[in-house]
């Protein structure tokens, strides 16, 4: 039997200091909610996952750019609806002004509100999208995914289209007068159908950012999935094994403190 050298006590020690850093480690990630606490925990783990999120965020600053581009086309279209509206309207007062029943007067009046709904559309055509013009005709590409891959999304000039120019231009386009109404009428019907085709291509636009819209969000909700894999900690298995630490810990300092009482057995020897 030695004094200077108490091997059990060693041992012991040795034992409590793992079990203490386990027991700190699980503390840590049940804390955290996090596997990963630090590099040192699975390093090449960390690495994955955090190319992993930062391909998440680029997925979802795109998820933003396409809806954002769908509120731009669903603004155009709103607009385009009451556009509608008007040379629905405008339509209806070309015929109207060609009644041989119908005095000059009469038509002075239709002509009136005739030239208001020109105006009225007119003013439309300039509208912006947050500083963006909803009706320039310029094409806009919208990025869809996280390596900046676009989607180009179709235009509509309702301001330099000259079907819409000819049927608003009060000179072009007029009811003043039976022959005038009737040139009017040709050109408002050239005119809705320009809409049509305009609001269809708003139309397919929308369809196709949906598509794109849902697969981001697919695919951030599925690399979301396998970062948790990695990095997330699995509460109910490390709360078993935190329980299994606290118990080491608790009968490891016990068993050192035991050991550290041997060497007082010498005393009887020397006794």
């Amino acid at each position: 039997m030695v004094i200077n050298t108490n091997i059990s006590a060693v041992d012991a020690a040795t034992n409590l200091a793992m079990s203490t850093s386990n027991l700190q480690q699980s503390l840590a990630r049940l804390s955290s909610g996090s596997k990963i606490v630090s590099p040192a925990d699975d390093s090449a783990g960390l690495a994955v996952s955090m190319k992993l999120n930062a391909t998440i965020n680029r997925v979802n600053a795109a998820q933003n750019n396409v809806n954002n581009a769908v509120s731009f086309n669903q603004t155009q279209d709103g607009y385009l609806g009451q556009v509608n509206d008007a040379f629905n309207r405008m339509s209806e007062l070309t015929v109207a002004a060609q009644d041989v029943t119908k005095t000059t007067s009469d038509r002075a009046l239709y002509q009136q509100e005739f030239s208001t709904l020109q105006t009225y559309v007119s003013d439309v055509s300039k509208k912006d999208f947050n500083g963006v013009s909803l009706f320039d005709g310029k094409n806009l590409s919208v990025t869809t995914d996280s390596d900046g891959n676009t989607f180009n999304n179709n235009g509509v000039n309702l301001h330099g289209n000259a079907t819409y120019t000819t049927a608003l231009s009060n000179s072009s386009t007029s009811i003043d007068t039976v022959a005038h109404a009737q040139t009017a009428l040709t050109n408002v019907k050239n005119a809705i159908s320009q809409l049509a085709s305009d609001r269809a291509t708003i139309g397919a636009n929308e369809e196709s950012l949906g598509y794109y819209n849902s697969q981001l969000s697919t695919l951030s909700n599925n690399l979301s999935a396998a970062k948790s894999q990695i990095t997330d900690v699995d509460v109910a298995k490390e709360s078993t094994n935190y329980a299994r630490q606290n118990i080491l810990v608790q009968s490891g300092t016990a068993m050192l403190a035991q050991a550290n009482t041997l060497p007082q057995s010498v005393l009887r020897l020397l006794g």
